[in-house]
């Protein structure tokens, strides 16, 4: 099941298409609803797991549904991210499984990260974004290296809650870095 950077047989041709189309859906659905569905992400995580035992690569399926996953749990559980950000993320690496896998979070990484700062310089709230984005990672921090005794709140770093709450749908952002992921796998 995993897709080697570079091959594009028709079982990844099929697997791509799978996960750009579904991601195009969520990213339209994001868009209009701010919230990307149960009935799209989890029949195509359970997709993803039962082609991936098909293919007798189930352990490549479960560590990259894992590995995407898992970035976007942390967001949910300390920054107010979404869940069906991390359920799509999670049914994405079902998908494309390890190898692929990682080159698709590296690249949906890059394009967030471009897309919040461009939408953070347009509605003038850069610096607001920037001390945002520090207390997620001081909170993280302190969370992770007391090993949960310190609790994941507002009082363990002081946020300015009087700037207004920087949101922004992040179904676009998978949706592009799955292209720029497909293109570079395309071109290696």
């Amino acid at each position: 099941m995993p897709i080697e950077t570079g091959r594009f047989d028709s079982a990844a041709i099929f697997q791509w298409g799978v996960v750009l189309v579904a991601s195009l859906v969520a990213a339209l659905w994001d868009l209009k609803s701010r919230r990307i569905p149960n009935v799209l992400t989890l029949p195509l995580l359970a997709a993803g797991i039962i082609a991936a035992v098909v293919q007798d690569d189930l352990k490549s399926s479960l560590l990259a549904a894992g590995l995407l996953g898992l970035p976007y749990i942390l967001l949910f559980l300390f920054a107010g991210g979404g869940a069906g950000d991390a359920k799509l993320m999670a049914a994405v690496g079902s998908w494309l499984g390890l190898s692929s896998g990682i080159v698709a979070l590296v690249c949906i990484s890059v394009c967030a990260l471009a897309m919040a700062l461009l939408k953070a310089a347009f509605e003038k709230q850069f610096i607001a974004v920037f001390k945002r984005i520090q207390h997620i990672l001081v909170t993280c921090f302190l969370v992770i290296t007391s090993r949960g005794l310190i609790k994941a709140s507002a009082a363990a770093v002081s946020d300015d809650s009087s700037e207004k709450p920087f949101t922004m749908p992040y179904g676009p952002a998978i949706f592009a870095g799955l292209v720029v992921a497909a293109i570079y796998n395309w071109l290696s």
